[in-house]
C-alpha cells in the first residue's frame, strides 16, 4: 500500500518500541519521516536507516518533548527540511513510577510536560505547517492509566488522562483546519518499557496476569498500534475526531 506516499510524519519517541514500528509502518507506506529521540541516538540513527532501506526519507531530530526550546527546534528543522508536515504522532512517553504519597514535584513536573503539554505546545508549532499542505492528522498514544487505577501510575495516569482531554480540545478546535485529531489507547504491550511497572518487576508475572484477564487471549503487539494509527491518519478516518480508541482485546470491559 502508497496510502502515504511523499506524505511527512513526524513521530516522537521513535527510536524504540511502539514509535519505532510506527514510523516503519508509515514508511513502508510511502511516507518520509522525522524520527525524534532525546537520551539514545543509536536507536534512533538504527531506525532512520531502516527507514532509508525503505526508500525512504529520514531525519533525526534529537529534542526533549517536555522542554519546550526543544519543540521549537524540533520544528524549525522540519520546517527547514520539508517545508511543512501532514501528520503529527505524539507518542514519547516518561515518567516516575511511585505511590502518590511518594511523587515529588520534579517527576510530577517532568512527567505532565513530556506526556500532555508537549501535545499542546508541539500542535501549535505542527498547524501553521500542516495548514502548508491543505490538512493533517494527529495521533496521541495513550494508556489505560487514564482511566484505570494501575499501581503506582498515578503521575503518568493523569498526565494520559490530561493528554485525552487535550485529544478532545483539539480535535474539535483543529477540524475547521482539516486536521483531525485522536488517540489510541493500548493495553499493556510487549516492549522494554514493560518492566518498568512497579508491581510486576517480572515481564511474565505481567504477561500472565493480563493474559488470563483478556477476551481475545494476546497481548496487543506494536503492529497493532501501527495498524490503527495509520488508520487514523488515513483518508478513511475523516470523520473520527476527538476520539480514543482502546485497543486491550477487551482486557478493560471485564469487572476484575
Amino acid at each position: 500500500m502508497t496510502r502515504f506516499r511523499d506524505k511527512l510524519v513526524l513521530v516522537t519517541g521513535s527510536g524504540r518500541g511502539i514509535g519505532r514500528e510506527i514510523a516503519l509502518r508509515f514508511a513502508r507506506e510511502g511516507a518520509h519521516i522525522v524520527v525524534n529521540f532525546f537520551r539514545n541516538r543509536e536507536p534512533a540513527e538504527e531506525t532512520a536507516v531502516a527507514i532509508r532501506q525503505l526508500g525512504q526519507q529520514a531525519l533525526v531530530v534529537k529534542a526533549n518533548m517536555g522542554n519546550l526550546d526543544d519543540i521549537k527546534h524540533l520544528y524549525r528543522e522540519i520546517e527547514t527540511n520539508f517545508g511543512g508536515l501532514d501528520i503529527l504522532v505524539h507518542n514519547a512517553a516518561s515518567g516516575y513510577n511511585r505511590p502518590a504519597l511518594e511523587q515529588k514535584t520534579r517527576g510530577w513536573e517532568w512527567t505532565m510536560n513530556i506526556n500532555a503539554r508537549s501535545l499542546l505546545f508541539g500542535a501549535q508549532q505542527a498547524v501553521p505547517l500542516m495548514q502548508k499542505r491543505g490538512g493533517g492528522a494527529i495521533v496521541a498514544v495513550s494508556s489505560l492509566g487514564s482511566q484505570r487505577v494501575m499501581p503506582d501510575y498515578i503521575v503518568v495516569g493523569t498526565s494520559k488522562a490530561a493528554l485525552e482531554s487535550l485529544v478532545r480540545y483539539l480535535g474539535a478546535e483543529l477540524a475547521p483546519y482539516k486536521i483531525v485529531v485522536n488517540a489510541v489507547s493500548p493495553g499493556v504491550v510487549l516492549t522494554e518499557a514493560l518492566t518498568h511497572f512497579a508491581s510486576f518487576r517480572e515481564e511474565d508475572d505481567l504477561v500472565k496476569h493480563v493474559l488470563a484477564r483478556t477476551p481475545i487471549g494476546r497481548l496487543c503487539t506494536p503492529e497493532d498500534i501501527a495498524d490503527v494509527v495509520t488508520f487514523l491518519c488515513s483518508s478513511a478516518a475523516q470523520t473520527i475526531c476527538g476520539q480514543t480508541i482502546i485497543m486491550d482485546g477487551g482486557h478493560s470491559l471485564l469487572i476484575q
